[in-house]
């Protein structure tokens, strides 16, 4: 057995161990073993040939710089992310005696060069799927990720530096890469500058033992997330206060140049940008806002979300109409110029409806013309971010394919990038994968939870139970359920009727409309607003938002025959889903089967889980031992 340490957050290994190791091959297995058991996923022939290839490389140049003793952390996970860093090297700095870290970004690349898609963005040899993030970029956000989120770095951030190695090329290679370097912590070196890597190393560790700079490290309390609400005015109005990470960044810079492209061109660009929930879509799109504002460029951020666009109004906007009127509907396009904007930002695109005309729609202005139409007209740049799994009510049209199959039967240019990690659930791909899978959204079946550091999921006996778990959290917690039980008006007294109720535990819905009740706040400031705990969301209040503890009632419309999840259409009182001709079994069956998964995938740090079936409750309980012995 390999003599290296393992833990969630890295595998931790020395030098003399990897030069040691009987094979490269025996050193990528053992590699590849962690990250299955940490992600659950198995890695892909090119991991593999990178940790064969470019640890060893790595591990001699250590050895030739005389680093022995420094620790090598591998696949090191960010924090409230499922990104990792190639290696952190930690040991001692040996002008300053404290800690000391250098991020390392391994590439073989042998050739690559600058794409003028994007400032950050290059092209590299016969890698398929277009750019790519500039190595030395992509160190430096590693690096100012880190200060922002670990405890560890907040006294002194100045030990963390950054270098992208890329030791299979020359300089003439990668012509032109090294113009992107900005500072320490995003330098840039090739197989031809070797002697300046390893003096680089030389001055920022020591051949001093590394491994307590690892344990602090590896230990280091995770500071609360940047809430996407609180940080949106000043993203706006000043600098970005988000931190994007690779596919984030390639997003952000793939828009940015269309929009350059566009401009001299005279033409239309289209870009699709699908991810999951927590990955990062609407930071995406408040950085993309944020920077054309500055610019001066002519751009709006459009939903088909009242509570998240009032929420985005009410944030960004304080103070500030101009900013307010940012932020609109995808319905609110039907007679704008054709054009007229230079980016129109579709958030949660996956709600984009066929027409945008109602039943308050005037006749006369009842033009048949669809509501993608619209979003495509509206701007030189119409950018749709979206989640194919997250439409949940009849007449949500959002979809990749039929984005794209538009709007090259128009005649436009598209663009697609696929944001591929998870910054909710605290980073934990795991559960994410555990909860599709456990919806039939993902093959294979359910599967039995066997936890996760970075992130807690709790099994409770009662509704009294899951409220009573949650109100004991630090920070911000809210309860969800499925939409399985009357929603009345308010009261004449500013009062909210308790209408889930479970044997002797009563609680209100939130309230209805876009006003307070009593201290109630608005249903589109549930999420936000201090005073929503208490009441019970539902997707439609829910969706987009994120909050440290997520309490989930799977309401009667899920139970379980032969150990898979079914839906019981006759329990789900959801009025978008009344009528069997507008929405048949079929479609019913996905829509709510999409509405638990984003119930499920709203916490940051945990989700305490109440099923109403007793042969659901059952089920959950042969999954998820672990959650059911950290209760009791």
């Amino acid at each position: 057995m390999l003599p290296w340490g393992m833990s969630v957050t890295a595998l931790r290994l020395s030098v003399d161990n990897v030069l040691a190791s009987p094979s490269e091959a025996a050193l990528a297995e053992a590699i590849a073993e962690h990250v299955r058991t940490v992600t659950g996923r198995r890695s892909s022939a090119s991991e593999v040939r990178s940790w064969q290839r470019s640890l060893p490389a790595l591990a001699r140049d250590l050895a030739d710089a005389g680093l022995h003793r420094v620790e090598m952390l591998v696949e090191y996970k960010l924090p409230l992310t499922s990104k990792r860093a190639d290696v952190v090297l930690a040991g001692i700095h040996p002008r300053t005696g404290e800690d000391s870290y250098v991020v390392i970004e391994l590439k073989q690349w042998s050739r690559a060069e600058p794409s003028e898609a994007g400032e950050h963005l290059v092209i590299v040899d016969g890698m398929p799927g277009g750019e790519a993030l500039h190595p030395a970029e992509q160190v430096r956000r590693y690096c100012e990720y880190m200060r922002d989120f670990l405890g560890a770095l907040s006294s002194n951030p100045d030990t963390v530096y950054g270098a992208a190695y890329l030791h299979n090329a020359m300089d003439l290679d990668v012509d032109g890469l090294s113009d992107q370097v900005r500072d320490e912590r995003s330098r840039l070196f090739t197989k031809q500058r070797r002697g300046e890597f390893l003096r680089y190393l030389s001055e920022r560790l020591s051949d001093k033992p590394g491994a307590e700079a690892a344990d602090r490290l590896l230990s280091s309390a995770v500071a609360p997330s940047k809430q996407l609400m609180t940080y949106a005015s000043k993203e706006i109005r000043e600098r970005e206060q988000f931190t994007l990470l690779d596919e984030q960044q390639v997003a952000y810079e793939t828009v940015m140049g269309a929009v350059d492209s566009a401009r001299r061109a005279d033409f239309k660009q289209v870009v699709i940008v699908t991810g999951g929930p927590g990955s990062g879509k609407s930071v995406i799109a408040l950085s993309l806002l944020g920077e054309l504002f500055r610019q001066g460029r002519s751009a709006l951020h459009a939903t088909g979300s009242q509570a998240f666009t009032q929420t985005m109004r009410r944030y960004p906007g304080r103070g500030s109409t101009r900013i307010k009127n940012l932020f609109h509907y995808f319905n609110s396009f039907t007679d704008a110029e054709q054009n007229g904007l230079d980016v129109l930002i579709c958030d949660e695109a996956h709600r984009i409806r066929e027409t945008s005309t109602s039943r308050f729609t005037p006749a006369a202005k009842r033009t048949g013309r669809s509501q993608l139409d619209e979003l495509l007209s509206t701007a030189r740049v119409p950018v749709f971010l979206l989640d194919e799994h997250q439409a949940v009510r009849p007449g949500e049209l959002g979809t990749v394919e039929g984005i794209e199959h538009y709007a090259r039967t128009k005649g436009y240019d598209v663009r697609r990038v696929s944001l591929n990690e998870q910054f909710r659930c605290g980073g934990s791909r795991k559960y994410e994968q555990w909860v599709r899978r456990l919806l039939g959204l993902a093959p294979g079946g359910p599967m039995a939870w066997d936890g996760d550091e970075d992130f807690e999921v709790r099994l409770a006996d009662s509704p009294q139970e899951l409220e009573a778990d949650l109100a004991t959290q630090v920070g911000t917690a809210r309860m969800t359920a499925g939409f399985c039980w009357p929603w009345s008006d308010p009261l004449p007294n500013d009062t909210l009727v308790s209408d889930v109720v479970i044997d002797d535990w009563a609680r209100p819905w939130n309230t209805k409309k876009d006003r307070a009740v009593g201290n109630y706040p608005p249903s589109m400031l549930w999420a936000s607003d201090p005073n929503g705990f208490g009441q019970v969301g539902c997707v439609y209040t829910a969706q987009g938002f994120e909050y440290d503890w997520n309490g989930v009632i799977l309401g009667p419309d899920l139970t379980v025959h032969d150990g898979r999840l079914v839906t019981v259409r006759s329990e789900n009182r959801d009025p978008a889903f009344k009528s069997r001709k507008s929405v048949p079994d079929s479609d019913f069956d996905q829509l709510v089967r999409n509405v638990y998964k984003v119930l499920l995938t709203r916490g940051m740090r945990g989700t305490v889980i109440y099923a109403v079936d007793p042969e659901l409750r059952d089920h959950l309980a042969g999954l998820l031992p672990a959650a059911i012995s950290r209760m009791s």
